[in-house]
């Protein structure tokens, strides 16, 4: 029988078997996956370049703010 693959949390480094019984792959638990989203939510993690589009550029800026 073929040994399951497994990958690291990328949060806390813990093993994850990569299947079903993993639901929060490839995330070890619901904590490591929220710690994750969090700090794309507080920009500590990016996607490196140049936005694609940002509001000043088109004079939409004032729908933004209100």
């Amino acid at each position: 029988m073929n040994k399951p693959m497994t990958v690291p949390c990328p949060t806390c480094s813990t093993t994850v078997e990569w299947g079903e019984q993993s639901p929060y792959r490839p995330f070890c638990s619901k904590r490591c996956q929220l710690i994750d989203l969090g700090e794309w939510a507080d920009e500590e993690k990016r996607i490196p370049g140049d936005p694609a589009w940002l509001p000043e550029q088109d004079g939409e800026n004032d729908d933004w703010n209100h």
